[in-house]
């Protein structure tokens, strides 16, 4: 595994749009990895394939109950609102007051495609 540099605001890469992932191969484990491992040393909550250079639909989620890897991930309901203070690695020192929803229900894919 690899620690891999963030993405920072002003960086083009992070207005673009991502791309399906349809190879789920030794490079996207590689990847899956990296990035789980940058998100820890980090200490953020959540990194995106941009945030990370990358411009494929992929995301690592971590809000404390360990690692959840979501690839071609689509919110498929949502519950409830709260409203919180909330940062991004991309934005480095950067807070706002961010309203979302209480609970989110995703359908995604896993490592192996399914």
């Amino acid at each position: 595994m690899a620690i891999r540099n963030i993405v920072q605001v002003g960086d083009d890469i992070l207005n673009k749009e991502c791309r399906l992932v349809e190879r789920f191969d030794d490079k996207l484990h590689q990847l899956l990895d990296d990035m789980q491992e940058t998100l820890s040393q980090a200490n953020g909550a959540g990194l995106a394939g941009p945030q990370v250079g990358v411009l494929r639909q992929i995301c690592i989620v971590d809000v404390g109950d360990g690692p959840i890897e979501l690839i071609n991930p689509e919110i498929v309901a949502t519950e409830g609102e709260q409203d919180g203070p909330e940062g991004c690695l991309s934005f480095p020192e950067e807070w706002g007051m961010v309203t979302r929803p209480m609970k989110v229900t995703v359908k995604a894919q896993n490592r192996k495609g399914k």
